[in-house]
């Protein structure tokens, strides 16, 4: 079993900063990708921002600039530090990794989602 947990969301005034925290526990033998996705209301849940393993990252058009993914492999952890925040990154942000529990056997992991709120 894996868990997710997830931390640093909050409310903020537009321009300023948040960091979301997620790090994955449990029966873990490597993780993937880790990466951050978002749901406002009323609109469907999209890529904010991804790492692998090996480093390489990919970022929704609408943050490039302003947030910045990054990785701790030991730890499993993945963060997104978000600068510059506009009340349109107000959303639920979740994080997903796809972890290998075992070789030959992949699953995708979701946490409970963290509110952020950026008010205009």
């Amino acid at each position: 079993q894996v868990q997710l947990v997830e931390s640093g969301g909050g409310l903020v005034q537009a321009g300023g900063s948040l960091r979301l925290s997620c790090a994955a526990s449990g029966s873990i033998r490597s993780v993937d990708y880790m990466g951050w996705y978002r749901q406002a209301p009323g609109k469907q849940r999209e890529l904010v921002a991804e790492a692998s393993m090996g480093g390489s990252t990919n970022y929704a058009d609408s943050v490039k600039g302003r947030f910045t993914i990054s990785r701790d492999n030991a730890k499993n952890t993945v963060y997104l530090q978000m600068n510059s925040l506009k009340p349109e990154d107000t959303a639920v942000y979740y994080c997903n990794a796809v972890v290998w529990l075992v070789v030959g056997i992949r699953n995708d992991y979701w946490g409970q989602g963290t509110q952020v709120t950026v008010s205009s």
